[in-house]
């Protein structure tokens, strides 16, 4: 059997076990999404957030790129973050970088790897604002060092769109949230106070 094929059938697998488990799980399910979580998340395959948090198919609204990066002429992210906070009314937006991040270590390293590298700008740009404090660092712990930095400046990248802007304006209650994953242990960690309003 070719490899994409066991895909298909792990999926039959998983659709028999949740119908025996909750027989009105997919009904339910096709009917709306009222997620209160948002993830902004990193797509490198061993950090699957549903999974890592332990939720359910249609409990957290996904959006994932290299790096986890929150661009502000990135249409899709941005797309994605009005219908969460606009549409869906999500009450928690988590931007959730992991440690030994390869975009990351690619920005640490110099490493060039095509038309990704004009995406890592962003965080060329925040490896140069924190030189000082990076240059102290050895290579894994500045690479990590490097990832949280990018974490937190993605959370301000969301605090600062129009989206989060007007939907505080309006008193909508939605909270901005920096996490890390590692990979080494499976732990998620908060690396910034919760946001729930712009900074004065």
């Amino acid at each position: 059997m070719e490899t994409y094929l066991k895909l298909l059938e792990n999926n039959k697998q998983w659709a028999k076990e949740k119908l025996e488990t909750k027989p009105e799980f997919f009904t339910r399910l096709s009917k709306t999404q009222n997620p209160e979580f948002m993830w902004i998340g990193c797509c490198d395959s061993r950090v699957p957030a549903n999974q890592i948090i332990g939720l359910l198919p249609g409990e957290i609204f996904v959006h994932r790129n290299v790096a986890n990066i929150v661009s502000h002429g990135d249409l899709n992210c941005l797309s994605a973050l009005q219908y969460a906070v606009d549409v869906l009314q999500v009450r928690h937006i988590i931007v959730c970088g992991h440690y030994s991040c390869g975009g990351v270590t690619a920005v640490d390293q110099n490493i060039r790897s095509g038309i990704v590298d004009n995406w890592l700008r962003h965080i060329h740009d925040i490896k140069r604002e924190h030189a000082e404090e990076l240059k102290g660092l050895e290579n894994e712990a500045r690479v990590n060092r490097l990832c949280e930095l990018n974490v937190l400046a993605q959370v301000r990248n969301v605090c600062e769109t129009t989206i989060l802007r007007d939907a505080w304006a309006q008193g909508q209650a939605v909270a901005v949230h920096g996490w890390i994953y590692r990979l080494s242990d499976g732990i998620l960690h908060e690396l910034s106070p919760v946001q729930r309003g712009p900074k004065i």
